[in-house]
């Protein structure tokens, strides 16, 4: 529903107005359908190939991880396409401090797990360590829910996260509260860094705690590209009230709508 708050520009017959926009991506001021945020099959090839290259394989991966580690995970992956959701497990597990990390996850899993969807979990090796945050019965029913792949506890698990999302095809999304920057920084090329937030605004499902007492809550990743955009006689600029560097991965959810009247 649009704001109440609206502007007039001088230098034009144009009005702004803050507003909403539409989970299909249509604005209710103007009626304009925002870009998708889908890349083409070209768009999206180019990203898997360089991803590919630059981050799975580039210098920095084989610091945290080793080539064994890494071609166990790719054969584990090629066996189980495709996903529908990748979740970065020890990422979720730490949402809320106060209730066990298990169960952290196992809200995420039973939350995520509706309409049958196929998940894949990327946990640590200490996860199958019975202990006060990791109790061996809720990790054998979530390993029931979803595909478990266990890394070793010095691993970096973004590349995992990036391969297997982009191995399972367009449809799948990653769930994390990671901004992936210096995997970003990791590709060759402007082109290539402009796809992959492209792709990563579409396809990043985020989270945050809920109200006590209550599950966790997602964003999902949306249908529309959350960037500036214009046909000439219409802007759509994406807007905060307040800008939070911790909170940076979450897309604004006001928009202003300028267009010529």
């Amino acid at each position: 529903m649009a704001a109440a708050r609206c502007v007039s520009l001088p230098g034009g017959n144009w009005r702004g107005r803050l507003t909403k926009i539409k989970d299909s991506g249509q604005c209710p001021v103007c009626n304009h359908q925002l870009e998708d945020s889908n890349l083409t099959e070209e768009e999206y090839s180019h990203l898997s190939e360089r991803i590919i290259k630059d981050v799975i394989h580039g210098a920095d991966t084989f610091r945290k991880t080793s080539p064994q580690e890494l071609e166990a995970f790719q054969t584990f992956v090629e066996n189980r396409l495709p996903f529908d959701i990748v979740i970065d497990g020890l990422n979720v597990s730490h949402i809320k401090p106060r209730k066990m990390q298990c169960e952290n996850l196992f809200d995420a899993i039973n939350c995520l797990a509706k309409e049958n969807a196929r998940l894949l979990v990327l946990g640590r090796k200490h996860m199958l360590t019975n202990s006060s945050n990791w109790k061996r019965e809720i990790m054998k029913e979530m390993q029931s829910k979803a595909d478990f792949f266990f890394a070793e506890n010095i691993s970096e698990d973004d590349p995992f996260l990036l391969y297997a999302t982009l191995r399972s095809g367009k449809h799948c999304r990653f769930v994390s509260r990671d901004f992936l920057r210096d995997h970003k920084a990791c590709l060759s090329d402007s082109v290539t860094r402009h796809l992959f937030r492209k792709w990563q605004r579409g396809h990043q499902i985020v989270f945050f705690p809920a109200a006590p007492g209550r599950s966790i809550n997602f964003l999902p990743a949306l249908r529309y590209d959350c960037v500036v955009q214009t046909t000439g006689d219409t802007w759509h600029i994406p807007y905060k009230d307040v800008f939070e560097e911790k909170y940076s991965y979450q897309i604004p959810r006001k928009w202003l709508c300028i267009h010529q009247k």
